[in-house]
């Protein structure tokens, strides 16, 4: 498999302080190793970018990112496939579908949990609502108060995912619709500030003894004005283990790690349109703890062409 970048660990502090996490240990037990995958900001790109000179021709494509993560799939029994928002809007896949083709495409993909992006909205709740029968996947935003019953139905605070003994808490975190999506397409959905419900959500997550606590943000990486991020979210509710972001477009070419008196945060993101595929192994101990954060981006390119 081609790798874009490089490979990128960081250590917990909490457990490992004073320890090296050596490449032997990641693979020793696959039943307490969590390889997870994520996208975001994928904005209706079925198809790969087209050969047009552009900085980005040739790239992405969802069937080469359905192939990579069979392989990846094929290697490692515990894998969770996640996106952190924006999957419509941006091709006439959806002008003419309307999200149809994007949730069956995810669906047969067989993603596990995705948060809502302030496009998923472009059609207003009710547009998103017709498309979701097609979703075989969870959907999480713990920060928008859904009084649109068909929508509450089917969008919760929080998951959660059972990897034999360990549990993955997945909890969502939307943007502010204000300047982005206007009131009458987000009826029945109202912004609540992050910071405090993610400190609620966490710690009810905790309480429920999950190992590992992730956030599928849709907030921003980072902003000059100070305005909630991710950056920002990792400094005041600590004890996030790994936010992995969206709305921003920002390719890191490498997560970055947010020190605080619970321990490390990591913070990840994957530009957009389907270009990269994020993933995060995560080995833990036998006592369930997770022992550090192993980074790798994959470019999806012809490579993963079908013969």
């Amino acid at each position: 498999m081609k790798m874009n970048r490089r490979t990128f660990i960081s250590l917990l502090a909490a457990g490992a302080a004073g320890s090296a996490l050596r490449p032997s240990s990641v693979w020793a037990e696959p039943s307490q190793h969590l390889v997870i995958l994520h996208t975001n900001d994928t904005h209706s790109r079925i198809d790969p970018f087209p050969m047009d000179g552009g900085r980005n021709q040739g790239l992405g494509g969802a069937a080469r990112r359905a192939r990579l993560i069979k392989e990846i799939r094929s290697r490692h029994p515990n894998v969770l496939l996640l996106d952190s928002g924006d999957i419509f809007q941006g091709t006439p896949y959806f002008n003419f579908f309307g999200g149809e083709i994007e949730f069956k495409v995810m669906s047969e993909m067989q993603y596990d949990v995705a948060t809502l992006g302030n496009h998923d909205f472009d059609n207003g709740v009710e547009g998103l609502v017709k498309m979701l029968p097609h979703a075989r996947f969870d959907f999480v935003a713990a920060n928008y108060e859904i009084s649109d019953a068909a929508l509450a139905r089917r969008v919760t605070p929080y998951v959660i995912k059972q990897f034999g003994p360990l549990k993955v808490g997945i909890f969502g975190l939307g943007i502010d619709f204000d300047g982005l999506v206007l009131e009458r397409l987000h009826e029945g959905v109202a912004y609540v500030d992050p910071i405090e419900v993610a400190r609620q959500t966490m710690a009810e997550l905790r309480a429920q003894g999950c190992n590992l606590v992730v956030c599928l943000s849709h907030l921003g990486y980072r902003y000059r004005d100070g305005k909630v991020s991710d950056l920002v979210l990792a400094r005041e509710a600590p004890g996030i283990d790994l936010i992995l972001g969206g709305h921003t477009h920002t390719f890191l070419d490498e997560p970055d790690v947010v020190s605080h008196a619970e321990g490390k945060t990591i913070i990840n993101q994957v530009g957009w349109g389907g270009i990269r595929l994020g993933r995060i192994d995560v080995p833990f101990t036998p006592a369930g703890q997770p022992e550090g954060f192993i980074s790798t981006a994959y470019e999806v390119d012809h490579t993963y062409d079908l013969a």
